[in-house]
């Protein structure tokens, strides 16, 4: 087989950002190489006074498919990601995965991911709300949060996403590249909202595959009430602007 007839998953980078989760990142790393051992890793760390950055080295040393971008503070998610996606797109990934450090997206369920982006996808989101996906010991303030960011997001921007917030998703290098990453600035789940958000206006193919979130065991969520501020404020915005876009487009093919 040439590599022309490879399939889209065949060259995968996993990004996993990091901070202080020196317990959990061998774990999950471990996980994901038996489930898929062709995958290559990228951990992002923020600098994390735990030493995970250093447990890092240690586990790229010893395996080739294991890579470390160091970073100099904790600059939020957004940010870990969007320096992973610039790392991956100066190489020749040709599909990128979110995956987070803490094991509540489970290794075992990317190749539902993978299938999709194989089968004509170009952005896969692994949802926790379309039939056969699921939360596991989630206490319900998260739940209520969780649904209700879902539910806001998709009256608010005029989409059928049931979960946009989620970030569990997979991405053809071609989606990436086409988001202007420069002109993102959005962090936390917010972050997820517009990175999907852009590629429903850019034309691409989102697809949503069921997956089962496990809440963490080991360590603290990181959520705060001000990345829920931030997507409350920004995403009556962006479906604002979509809104003006569509009404703007239709006025001129009318005059024409």
């Amino acid at each position: 087989m040439s590599p022309t007839d490879l399939p889209p998953s065949s060259k995968t980078l996993v990004i996993i950002p990091t901070y202080d989760e020196l317990e959990n990142l061998p774990l999950i790393v471990g996980r994901l190489h038996r489930a898929q051992p062709g995958a290559d890793v990228l951990v992002v760390d923020d600098n994390s006074p735990d030493g995970t950055g250093e447990k890092a080295d240690e586990m790229a040393a010893a395996d080739e498919r294991i890579h470390v971008l160091h970073r100099t503070e904790k600059n939020g998610l957004g940010g870990a990601y969007i320096a992973g996606f610039r790392w991956a797109l100066a190489r020749d990934y040709t599909v990128i995965v979110e995956m987070d450090a803490d094991g509540s997206h489970a290794p075992e369920q990317l190749d539902r991911l993978l299938r999709a982006i194989d089968d004509g996808a170009d952005l896969v989101l692994g949802s926790r709300y379309v039939p056969g996906g699921n939360t596991v010991n989630w206490p319900l303030k998260r739940q209520l949060i969780s649904r209700g960011g879902n539910v806001y997001s998709q009256l608010a921007l005029g989409v059928r996403i049931r979960d946009i917030t989620g970030g569990y998703r997979a991405f053809r290098r071609e989606v990436l590249a086409a988001l202007s990453l420069e002109t993102v600035a959005s962090a936390g789940y917010c972050f997820q909202i517009d990175l999907a958000w852009r590629a429903l206006q850019l034309g691409f193919r989102v697809e949503e595959v069921p997956i089962t979130f496990v809440e963490r065991v080991i360590g603290e969520s990181k959520m705060s009430g001000s990345i829920v501020k931030e997507a409350a404020l920004n995403v009556p915005r962006w479906g604002f602007e979509g809104r003006r876009r569509k009404l703007r487009h239709y006025l001129d093919s009318r005059k024409h």
